[in-house]
């Protein structure tokens, strides 16, 4: 009973949500840092792009075994493990003196990250066994990991104006350790015994897969295309993918068990194109916040604060995004929405890439809200296609799928689209324009990135050395921007001519979604009412996308392992409706959360189908969306 429950869970709450609020903004705090740590590292651009893509890594490749041994061994331990980890990660990259060292603090960060992100959602059955504080416990977490995206550059950029850089990694370490006391004073134990095993080998291929390949294209440009160590590392990452991929089919196929990743949903065309999509738009956009805080700093001049605030027109174009993307799906079909966010995104970068050395910030912030613009359109209904298009019983595996192949496209954004910028840049750099008698290691450093340049050209009075690094970097940036065009474009193509089996209604409310639980696999829960899961926006636009830069589905505490004997908040049941109708301002709607959808989610002549019910029981006029429900089973 509610009365009889520890009054001290509401400090825990706070505890984690601080946790989960750091999380979501150190996603985003690092962007306006990296010029600065450029500067006093000495970091050339493949450095700056470890350090980014060290953390993505980690974190894609033991996300999944992470949250499996909380379900095994006890989540209050690996939760306090995993922020012990993140501290000492923290604590690392605070005192670290050269780039080797702060990338191996991400990477220790990303571990930490992988325990605490699925983790943190997973405890709060135990600590809110009553639905209703259940239910404002989950939407305090989520809201928290969701603001926190959009703070990080502004608290970056005051740190960095305050302080040295080591700061954006000190303010992780009181909050963590404030998690850990929180976490042994307050928490219960809770495991799930039924949850699938964890296999060391598959998370080592993962992690050497990703990595040969992220590690290939880093140093592509830096030891030359034709170098044996970069040759040998591609057919080596492919040969590493393959055998996870072989490994954890012939888990699937096994009499009861299941695999870590369920790789038999990229069966369905709509799980596999919607995926596609938010990948796609998930690389390109990981790839411009890597290149646009250079830009901001080093070409226009702006402090980090200055770039960090100049970064909110993108966030504010994703929040404006996610209001009207459901209802527009609802209107003109998901298919349709997804395209044209592609489109919109295309012409974006294309528009980006006519930026010239004597233009202001006014067309960046131009083309940066288009840009927030077409990844709302594009990623809120292709989150929900996906999910939509997978019967309710494997929402949490493909939870877990799309989560794994979004970071993938992270890490490979940060790497494809840095690696082709530092490529230009190098080539078109001025070596005429050095300063006479500049040492060869400086005269390097120029080559290396636009920050070196800018550092060169002020400490020996050379304004041609500037000039032709933010000529260069332009010409580089544009290069950049006209991929992200013609992949856009191309990806738009894709998506209208072949996502299949996802009609109107997916985005508001429709299908099997984020937290449709089962009988068996409870996922994370259906009823979330204060607020909608963390990596999905709502229709209000309370909620950025806190999965663009790392954090999984905040409802999905790790793929297909839900706690068996505490069901999570709102769980369905596979013939036990999840009942009645959410508040107004309750659910996600693009992540369908139970019964009818918000008030504001779409428009009255597209009815919400509960992917739980029986058929019997399902409202007329759902016969469309009961046959896609038939298709995605078959």
């Amino acid at each position: 009973m509610p009365g009889t429950q520890d009054p001290r869970r509401w400090w825990a709450l706070v505890a984690l949500g601080a946790c989960m609020l750091t999380l979501g903004f150190d996603l985003t705090i690092l962007n306006v840092a990296l010029p600065e740590m450029a500067g006093q590292l000495h970091a050339d651009t493949g450095d700056m792009q470890w350090i980014v893509d060290a953390y993505v890594v980690v974190f894609a490749a033991t996300m999944l075994p992470a949250g499996l041994l909380g379900d095994r061994y006890g989540r209050r331990r690996m939760l306090v493990a995993g922020l012990g980890v993140f501290f000492v990660g923290s604590l690392l990259g605070t005192l670290a003196d050269s780039p080797a060292w702060v990338i191996a603090a991400r990477a220790g960060m990303g571990l930490g990250a992988a325990l605490i992100s699925p983790l943190v959602l997973s405890v709060l059955p135990s600590l809110f066994p009553d639905e209703k504080e259940r239910t404002k416990a989950i939407g305090a977490v989520t809201a928290a990991v969701a603001g926190g995206m959009p703070l990080g550059p502004i608290v970056g950029g005051w740190l960095l104006d305050h302080y040295w850089w080591g700061s954006v990694f000190l303010i992780n370490v009181p909050l963590a350790a404030l998690g850990i006391l929180a976490c042994v004073l307050l928490l219960p134990e809770s495991r799930d015994p039924a949850a699938p095993r964890v296999d060391p080998l598959g998370t080592l291929l993962g992690i050497a897969g990703l990595g040969s390949l992220v590690y290939a294209i880093i140093e592509g440009p830096v030891r030359g295309w034709s170098d044996p160590l970069v040759v040998g590392l591609f057919p080596a990452s492919v040969l590493l993918m393959a055998a996870l991929v072989l490994r954890e089919r012939r888990a699937g196929r096994k009499r009861g068990t299941r695999p870590m990743l369920d790789l038999d949903l990229l069966r369905s065309p709509g799980f596999r194109w919607s995926c596609l999509s938010v990948t796609l738009v998930t690389l390109v956009l990981s790839g411009l916040l890597f290149i646009v805080p250079q830009y901001l700093q080093a070409v226009l001049g702006h402090d980090a604060l200055g770039t960090g605030l100049r970064l909110l027109p993108l966030m504010a174009g994703v929040v404006v995004a996610a209001r009207v993307a459901p209802p527009l799906s609802g209107r003109f079909g998901a298919r349709l929405v997804i395209s044209a966010g592609l489109v919109v995104l295309a012409f974006a970068a294309f528009l980006g890439a006519r930026t010239e050395p004597g233009d202001g910030y006014a067309l960046a912030a131009t083309w940066l809200t288009i840009t927030g613009l077409g990844t709302g359109l594009a990623m809120v209904p292709g989150m929900d296609a996906a999910l939509t298009s997978l019967p309710a019983d494997r929402t949490g595996s493909g939870s877990g799928l799309l989560m794994t192949v979004r970071q993938m496209g992270t890490a490979l954004g940060i790497a494809l689209l840095g690696s082709l910028l530092s490529q230009v840049y190098g080539s078109r750099l001025d070596l005429g324009a050095l300063p006479d008698g500049l040492p060869a290691r400086a005269a390097d450093s120029a080559g290396d990135s636009v920050v070196a340049a800018h550092l060169l050209a002020d400490k020996f009075d050379a304004p041609r050395l500037a000039a032709s690094a933010d000529a260069a970097f332009l010409d580089g940036m544009s290069q950049v921007l006209m991929v992200c065009g013609g992949g856009a474009l191309v990806g738009a193509v894709v998506v209208g001519a072949l996502l299949r089996g996802v009609g109107r209604g997916a985005g508001v409310g429709g299908g099997a979604g984020v937290g449709t639980g089962s009988a068996d696999v409870p996922s994370g829960g259906t009823g979330f009412a204060d607020g909608p899961p963390a990596d999905v926006p709502s229709a209000d636009g309370s909620s950025a996308d806190a999965g663009f830069a790392g954090l999984p589905p905040a409802d999905v505490p790790s793929a297909d392992a839900g706690s068996a004997d505490v069901p999570p908040a709102g769980a369905g049941s596979a013939d036990v409706p999840s009942g009645g109708a959410p508040p107004a301002d309750a659910g996600s709607a693009d992540v369908p959360s139970g019964g009818a959808p918000p008030a504001d989610a779409g428009s009255a002549d597209v009815p919400s189908a509960d992917a739980n019910r029986p058929s019997s029981v399902r409202r007329e006029g759902d016969a469309d969306m009961a046959s896609r429900e038939g298709d995605a089973r078959q």
